[in-house]
């Protein structure tokens, strides 16, 4: 059973940067597939970024040239550099893990409790 827990929200001015991370445990990280969700009041959970466990990575249009996914596969760890960030940007972000490499959010098996990030105009 995988456990993840997401630091690093807060609040940041539009053009501003944040870097979330998301720690995790459990033996299978090295081939499992990790990625970020946001959820903004009021709208559908949104994909933000997946990686590989290879490293091979994928974004979403809104968020391409500005957040960088990367992970740290020795220390089980899953980081999402934002930058240029905008007020659209504002919203929980969450980390997930699964054995699929997707954009689909009910197709990952594990997820964190989330943490904020906010911009402010």
């Amino acid at each position: 059973q995988a456990q993840l827990v997401e630091s690093g929200g807060g609040l940041v001015q539009t053009g501003g940067s944040l870097r979330l991370s998301c720690a995790t445990s459990g033996p299978t990280f090295t081939q499992t597939s990790m990625a970020w969700f946001r959820q903004a009041p009021g709208k559908e959970r949104e994909f933000v970024s997946a990686i590989r466990w290879t490293g091979y990575t994928v974004y979403a249009d809104s968020v391409k040239g500005r957040f960088t996914i990367s992970r740290d596969n020795t220390k089980k760890t899953v980081n999402l550099q934002m930058n240029n960030l905008k007020p659209e940007d504002t919203a929980v972000y969450y980390c997930a893990a699964g054995s699929r490499f997707t954009e689909v959010s009910h197709h990952y098996e594990y997820w964190g409790q989330g943490t904020q990030v906010t911009v402010s105009s």
